[in-house]
């Protein structure tokens, strides 16, 4: 059987807080080649009680489309190196390739949403690809360890279809967790995210399985090892305006899952350790870096980046996907009927 359907997503957890960020100006675009590509912005608001004031809802569906490793044609460029022209230009293609997949997709009733749905279309991009770190743009070589592992998942797979059971199909599918650093990654719709402070805590919050990451800052350490979770743990701490967020304690099921980018990342070990660094750079714009560090998967540690724009108009909205939800009984049920008609 060799059936494939769209996932669906899964709420946890919901907090609610007043939301006290006080900023103006509006979000703009980096373009390569500009020197300022990441500088922390010096004016930030600061909490009643003096941190750094990042609150508010955020989304990146500006950043649709962007290859997370370096393309073919930009080979021994780096990001600065992109001539605004052609920046240009790959940002006009990609928005016109957006428009040409559309039809396959919700134009037809497929039971995947409307058309006016999907969030790519007109993605701006403020890049032409993410990773930042190492230099030539590209994920770094797998491990023989991660090799071994990958090697071993697909003799597990061997006769198995997609959709023999529930466990053949993806926790994203499931509605269970998009992961980190999943669950920020651009995607077809639901790219809102909102963070909210309290004195000793800052929470995220994402609309695409409607989870909510609760991040303790400058105090505990991390937990005990026997303690692992899909979404690991999270400890903060803030240098200058940035905060950083490291997690470890992965349970290793879904780790470093990018959804949607095509990295070898599903193998990645519950030695995983990431961290995000989320700089103010404009009024109305973090970017958001990520470096993953898993000497298990990777020959050495690789860094992405990406913006996220302050929007108030991107509310999260209730995401009511869940695990057992029907649209898994549907993918199941499907994959049936396909075999009787087999």
């Amino acid at each position: 059987m060799k059936m494939r359907c769209l996932g669906s997503w899964n709420p946890l957890l919901t907090i609610a807080a007043t939301l006290t960020s006080v900023t103006v100006a509006a979000q703009t675009a980096i373009s390569p080649g500009k020197s300022d590509r990441g500088t922390p912005s010096k004016a930030v608001a600061r909490t009643p009680w003096g941190d750094p004031d990042l609150q508010g809802v955020y989304t990146n569906k500006d950043e649709n489309g962007i290859p997370l490793e370096r393309p073919r044609e930009f080979e021994g460029k780096t990001i600065a190196e992109v001539k605004s022209a052609e920046f240009d230009e790959i940002v006009r293609r990609r928005q016109q390739e957006g428009v040409e997949r559309a039809p396959g997709i919700g134009g037809a009733e497929t039971g995947a949403g409307p058309v006016h749905w999907y969030e790519y279309y007109g993605a701006k991009n403020s890049r032409p690809w993410m990773i930042v770190e190492p230099a030539d743009g590209k994920i770094p070589p797998l491990t023989l360890d991660a090799q071994k592992r990958a090697a071993a998942w697909s003799n597990a797979r061997l006769g198995r279809g997609e959709s023999d059971s529930a466990d053949d199909r993806s926790l994203y599918d499931r509605c269970i967790t998009r992961g980190v650093p999943g669950s920020m990654m651009p995607t077809i719709y639901g790219n809102s995210y909102q963070i909210i402070q309290s004195p000793g805590f800052v929470a995220i919050r994402y609309e695409m399985i409607h989870e909510t990451r609760i991040i303790p800052l400058d105090g505990p350490p991390h937990v005990g090892n026997n303690l692992r979770t899909y979404m690991g743990d999270a400890r903060g701490r803030w240098e200058g305006n940035t905060l950083v967020v490291e997690t470890t304690n992965f349970n290793g099921k879904n780790a470093a899952d990018i959804a949607g980018y095509g990295s070898p990342d599903r193998g990645a070990s519950q030695a995983l350790r990431i961290v995000e660094r989320f700089t103010p750079t404009a009024p109305r714009r973090l970017e958001w870096s990520v470096t993953l560090d898993d000497s298990k998967t990777w020959a050495r540690p690789w860094t992405f980046a990406m913006n996220l724009a302050k929007d108030d108009s991107q509310l999260p909205f209730e995401y009511a996907c869940h695990e057992g939800n029907y649209g898994l009984e549907n993918i199941l049920s499907a994959a049936r009927a396909a075999e009787k008609n087999h």
